[in-house]
């Protein structure tokens, strides 16, 4: 299979919406109706259950946001002349890894009733999802030219969205018990997993002629001290964090917030989701397609993350579900072209050659870590206002400052791009 051909986007696309199925639909659904059975008893004790699904997530994102970078920077110094020849390069190895992690940790999550266990396991999840997202996405960096990283960004954008609707779609339309949506989650990780691990091509590194390259008075960390690319990791982590107060929150809102009941609340959430899928999925492919055409990557990523805090605004004014539904196309829009446009003008910000897997793990648990630190945040602005109107007025002012923060980062121009690849 030829790197960047169509059946490699394919490819690559499939795995990522998995990968994203296992992170977002437990975070969607499955964990925050599995902790309310265990620990919601009626009355005020909804908050509480809000407060350990948003520790739990938390503390899942803390740890993906660590292995994503570890594993990105052994895979980058793995050496494949010690592997069998069906392992390939320096990234599959850490891929099979990471798949396996969350395969198994996820059926540990759905067979537990101990609040405890289940984030423990949850843990093991996350770290398996950092593990596998670094050895995917250092694959852009590592095979494809410059305009062509676009369309795999968009690739991995909409795959998120779609992640969330195929798999909330399909465990609440078969109204399927937390234990067997988990047991769904491990099985499909592990054999696409698996699958694209191995089918998608991996070429040998001489990791001894590489090593002879590098300098050896730049630290391991050496890329935190570019500017240009701290700039861009903060706005996009602080960026994501407003995106997640505006969506991790969407099923205990309807419940809530809105008083709605249980089944009435998972149907909802499957509209908005859909809605926010849809858009997502046509902003990423339009924005994808506008950064390979040479547009300007750093405005398009700050414009995107301002009409993602639209969301968060039309929702405080109208706390209904009719203006949830606007506000979820509006997030979609905006979530959709950051996240695509955003991972491309991160390749064109990556300081060192030899790091990209280690420096793409860190864009990437970057923006997991905010997904992940939104839920903890929620939870805490639930509990300080008994309600959910704060959430959504920091999901606002949270997407512009994450924007702005982008300002701080360099603007590459096409050309430039162009002529270092």
């Amino acid at each position: 299979m030829k790197a960047g051909s169509r059946s490699w986007l394919t490819l690559f696309t499939v795995a990522w919406l998995v990968i994203w199925m296992v992170q977002l639909t437990p975070l969607q659904l499955l964990l925050p109706l599995q902790l309310d059975q265990e620990n919601s008893q009626g009355g005020d004790e909804w908050i509480h259950t809000v407060v350990i699904s948003g520790l739990i997530l938390g503390a899942g994102g803390l740890a993906g946001v660590i292995a994503g970078p570890l594993a990105g920077a052994w895979s980058d110094r793995t050496d494949s002349s010690r592997l069998p020849a069906w392992l390939g390069g320096r990234r599959r190895v850490w891929s099979l890894i990471g798949t396996w992690l969350m395969a198994v940790f996820l059926v540990l999550v759905g067979v537990t009733h101990s609040t405890w266990v289940i984030g423990a396991a949850w843990i093991g999840v996350c770290i398996g999802v950092g593990v596998a997202s670094a050895s995917f996405t250092a694959l852009i960096a590592d095979q494809l030219p410059d305009d062509q990283r676009g369309a795999a960004s968009a690739a991995v954008g909409a795959s998120q969205a779609l992640g969330i609707v195929v798999g909330v779609g399909a465990i609440g339309s078969l109204n399927l018990d937390p234990w067997a949506g988990y047991l769904i989650l491990a099985v499909l990780i592990a054999v696409v997993g698996t699958w694209a691990t191995l089918v998608l091509p991996d070429p040998p590194v001489d990791v001894t002629a590489a090593r002879a390259t590098l300098d050896p008075t730049r630290g391991r960390w050496e890329s935190f001290r570019d500017k240009d690319f701290s700039w861009m990791l903060a706005g996009r982590f602080v960026a994501n964090v407003g995106n997640a107060l505006g969506t991790s929150l969407f099923l205990f809102f309807l419940l809530y917030g809105l008083n709605q009941d249980k089944d009435t609340a998972e149907g909802n959430l499957i509209l908005l989701v859909v809605v926010y899928t849809v858009f997502v999925v046509i902003a990423s492919i339009i924005a994808g397609s506008l950064a390979d055409r040479g547009w300007d990557r750093r405005g398009l990523t700050i414009v995107s993350a301002l009409v993602q805090s639209l969301s968060g605004l039309i929702i405080v004014i109208s706390p209904t579900f009719t203006a949830t539904m606007i506000g979820a196309a509006f997030m979609g829009v905006g979530y959709g072209a950051f996240s695509t446009v955003g991972l491309a003008y991160a390749t064109d910000l990556l300081p060192h050659e030899d790091d990209h897997g280690r420096d793409l793990g860190i864009v990437n648990t970057t923006a997991a870590l905010g997904q992940l630190v939104g839920p903890v945040l929620g939870a805490g602005l639930v509990s300080l206002v008994g309600g959910f109107w704060l959430v959504f007025f920091m999901g606002f002012v949270l997407s512009i400052v994450g924007g702005l923060m982008t300002l701080g980062a360099r603007k590459v121009p096409a050309v430039t791009r162009i002529s270092s690849t």
